[in-house]
């Protein structure tokens, strides 16, 4: 090492444009004090100049593999200018900061404050931490609070991840960044583009608290103003009214949304729009298996069928959607398939009964133990189901979801009767009409040309078929009233085509206060026309009341009569004429002997006060 003496340091210093060079050898070593913070040190260069600049201050010029240290940080550089008076150095070309062993920073030039500890970086600068690799064309980094920003547009690669943003702060030792203005977001799962964005390098978080919207690979769309986005996981909760869209198929709205892989929760004022089916639900609560499409609706859920003008409104206290396709493979339709092509075999689903019920045993959805707690809260027990409630959706329903402390859903009951073949070609579609939806408990529903009630309903969009299960009512516009132990309700072109009641089936055609027409059967069949009942067919046992009518359709009498079977017709809303089969039995009263209360078959019940009158009436 070569040694220089304090006199002749002091007379070069003192002469003007007197330059020393001194020859480093291997190992130079020097430490040059600071005026304060930790002094920089010099770990070694190829060359070292000491030159008086015209403000009076001492400067370093070191050149060829240099080598600087401050504190835990690492500097190097091809050349390098030291100003001690201005506590700042300058570095150019292969600019190489390495802090604390965790984060490298590379650049062509640097201007570094020593007593701060803040670097100031331009040209192709790019800061890598072992889990991103940020790249801009100019940047600051701050040593004390290890923290990179610029300014002037950069990015952020992780992984398969790449974040473009016109600023961004990047805290190396939590990984957080977080990006400002214009950015935008590219996975191959995922496109974001956004104003503001939090994203974490190490878990792939990402957070939002502006006007956000994302696109995945299947094309659907998320806008949202708050929450955050899991991109290795794919889970996901956004708040403040967010919205999912499904590539124009379906909508999700809710105050608050949370997305797994398999898994869609929608809690507050939710609202799902199925545009395919022209169907929306509305609920407080509504989850979806995103695999299997089914969803489930409580917490006071509304689902409205759009049938032009005349919708139809339907709700419960519980509401489930799915596949058919799914439904029908739960038959084992293999073996079905085996059977002759008329066969019946599906008259019924046979499925478990009792406490805890499963109504679609093959639809299995998880359901997080937030919603086992739910249920815990509205029943006064918590519910006894035959298998862990987060096995499937509807064994959720059947165990009363919104707090209804009664017994469980029973069975349902006559599906449509399928052959072969129609299974088999079910299973192979999955179009519009692969879907179906049941309601349990408190089902009402309402449209202009008809309202009913129900414990429970399983609609399927195959076949527009309404099933109405358990003290089933319905009310058509013409006032009429039909009650049975099971009631099938089929619609056309959007309207109902026909009506079948089946067991202790009634009919009530409401004249004037306590007069009614009537007709009870083990079976009724009606037939519509524009929205308006224009006949029945009532067989087995068939009884009757009816009220005759003069030309001037004044009352004149009241024909009551037994059959086996009752054809009736309907005029002007009301029935004009129907004609007895099989062994005809009856008595005609003049219309003043006989009270209107005392004219009532047997079950009677007139149930009006139970009729939503409007949509309103079902909220």
């Amino acid at each position: 090492m070569i040694k220089i003496a304090p006199s002749f340091l002091k007379f070069c210093l003192r002469q003007t444009k007197l330059v020393l060079t001194l020859v480093a050898l291997s190992g130079f070593y020097i430490a040059v004090a600071q005026t304060s913070g930790v002094p920089v040190e010099i770990i070694s260069s190829n060359t070292m100049t000491l030159q008086k600049s015209g403000d009076s201050s001492n400067l370093t010029i070191l050149e060829g593999n240099v080598v600087l240290k401050q504190g835990k940080t690492i500097f190097k550089c091809n050349r390098c200018v030291k100003n001690d008076r201005a506590n700042t150095f300058e570095a150019w070309g292969n600019v190489h900061i390495n802090d604390s062993d965790t984060t490298n920073i590379y650049s062509n030039h640097l201007r570094y404050l020593t007593d701060r500890q803040i670097a100031y970086l331009d040209g192709n600068v790019r800061l890598t931490d072992g889990h991103a690799v940020l790249t801009t064309p100019s940047a600051e980094y701050n040593m004390a609070t290890n923290m990179a920003t610029y300014r002037n547009g950069g990015k952020v690669v992780n992984k398969k991840t790449v974040i473009t943003s016109k600023a961004a702060n990047y805290y190396t030792d939590i990984k957080d960044v977080i990006f400002m203005t214009d950015v935008k977001v590219d996975d191959p799962a995922y496109n974001i583009n956004t104003d503001s964005l939090l994203y974490n390098t190490d878990n792939q978080v990402a957070r939002f608290i502006t006007f956000t919207t994302i696109k995945d690979s299947a094309n659907r769309t998320i806008k949202t103003r708050e929450g955050f986005y899991n991109l290795k996981s794919g889970d996901a909760e956004f708040g403040q009214r967010s919205m999912v869209n499904d590539n124009n198929k379906s909508t999700v709205i809710a105050d608050s949304l949370t997305l797994t892989e398999e898994f869609a929760q929608a809690k507050g004022n939710a609202v799902v729009v199925d545009s395919v089916r022209g169907t929306i639900i509305i609920a407080d609560m509504i989850y979806q298996n995103r695999i299997t499409e089914a969803v489930l609706a409580t917490r006071n859920p509304l689902m409205i069928i759009k049938q032009g003008k005349d919708s139809i409104y339907i709700t419960a206290d519980t509401l489930f959607s799915a596949k058919l396709t799914d439904l029908y493979q739960s038959i084992d339709a293999d073996n079905l398939l085996k059977q002759p092509a008329d066969s019946t075999a599906i008259d019924t689903l046979n499925l478990k009964q009792g406490e805890g019920s499963v109504i679609s045993d093959s639809l299995k959805i998880k359901v997080p133990d937030s919603l086992n707690t739910e249920i815990a809260k509205r029943t006064k027990t918590p519910p006894v189901v035959t298998r862990p409630v987060t096995d499937t959706l509807t064994s959720i329903a059947a165990a009363n979801v919104v707090g209804q402390q009664e017994q469980a859903i029973p069975a349902r009951a006559a599906m449509p009767k399928r052959t072969a073949k129609m299974i088999k070609d079910s299973t192979a579609r999955d179009d519009s009409t692969n879907r179906y939806f049941e309601a349990f408990h408190n089902v009402k529903i309402f449209s202009d040309s008809m309202q009913s009630v129900s414990d429970s309903l399983f609609y399927s969009f195959r076949d527009s078929v309404f099933r109405l299960y358990q003290n089933p009512v319905v009310w058509g516009k013409d006032n009429n009233q039909i009650t049975g132990d099971t009631l099938l309700l089929f619609t056309k072109n959007k309207q109902p085509h026909k009506f079948e009641a089946i067991n202790n089936a009634f009919m009530l055609n409401h004249l004037e206060r306590e007069a009614f027409n009537q007709i009870k059967s083990s079976r009724i069949d009606g037939y519509f026309t524009n929205g308006n009942l224009d006949s029945v067919k009532a067989k087995g046992s068939a009884e009757a009341i009816y009220y005759l009518q003069d030309d001037d359709s004044a009352y004149t009498g009241i024909n009551q009569s037994t059959s086996d079977m009752i054809d009736a017709y309907l005029r002007e809303k009301q029935l004009k004429k129907i004609v007895l089969r099989g062994q005809p039995k009856g008595t005609i009263y003049p219309i003043k002997q006989k009270n209107p209360k005392e004219m009532q078959l047997q079950g009677f019940i007139w149930r009006e006060a139970e009729r939503p009158k409007t949509k309103y009436d079902l909220l």
